[in-house]
């Protein structure tokens, strides 16, 4: 019987798989990335908003840095300005039960430091917008300098129509609005602030608006625009979603 023997290249050739299946999560997080979106003319006051994949953020390092070419930058001796965060908003709560694991974490930490904070909700519109706002009341306490509460609204589940959205949206915004005594600001795509969301909504709630491109929103007025979600930032791990402030 004929033995077959190990090539070095297939050795070596394993070890490349191996290793690029290592890399990729990384490398697809921008976890290694130097360089990342570039940022609107005439961009200078930006915010962060962050989650429970957003981990090894050093608070006190935040700073948009931007090269000659207008993109964000991680390379101190490329950077041609740079900007402070001046916000950062985090997810606080998700449906009716749903927290965010690094909410309390995030929270204290931005609470530290000269950030104006916010907390926002995921909205699930196949669930009830009450106890989705009992829930979300439930985990965030503001203090006077902090955002308002803040609802992020951007899919519906399937057999929901237009109005039912929007009424249930306008109940989580109410009960909220009272309790906090404070006008809630909504987050949602270009697109579904256009075609989805009513003017109840849109000509009364501060927007804050979601599209990746160079292009400021079609919708207006708006309040932030999120821009991209390929941002890197000095003291962010990875690539974050960055927003401008009008």
């Amino acid at each position: 019987m004929k033995r077959w023997k190990v090539q070095p290249w297939m050795v070596a050739a394993g070890l490349l798989v191996l290793v690029c299946l290592v890399c990729y999560p990384y490398y697809r997080s921008g976890r290694f990335a130097t360089s990342g979106a570039r940022i609107p003319d005439g961009a200078k006051e930006f915010c962060l908003d962050i989650s429970h994949y957003n981990e090894g953020i050093v608070w006190d390092s935040l700073l948009v840095m931007v090269d000659g070419r207008g993109t964000t930058t991680k390379d101190l001796l490329h950077a041609k300005r740079i900007f402070p965060v001046t916000r950062v908003i985090i997810k606080a709560t998700e449906g009716e039960r749903m927290s965010d694991n690094r909410f309390e974490a995030h929270w204290e930490d931005a609470g530290s430091h000269p950030f104006a904070r916010g907390a926002y909700h995921f909205f699930r519109s196949s669930k009830d917008p009450i106890k989705q706002a009992e829930h979300y009341i439930g985990h965030v306490r503001l203090r006077h300098s902090d955002l308002p509460p803040i609802l992020d609204v951007e899919t519906m589940h399937s057999g929901c129509t237009r109005e039912e959205l929007n009424r249930k949206v306008l109940l989580w915004l109410k009960t909220v609005e009272k309790h906090y005594g404070r006008t809630p600001i909504v987050y949602t795509s270009d697109s579904f602030a256009r075609d989805i969301l009513s003017s109840e909504i849109t000509g009364h709630y501060p927007m804050w608006i979601a599209r990746y491109n160079e292009q400021p929103p079609r919708f207006q007025p708006w309040t932030m625009w999120q821009f991209t979600d390929k941002a890197v930032l000095y003291g962010a791990p990875g690539y974050v979603d960055l927003s401008v402030i009008q």
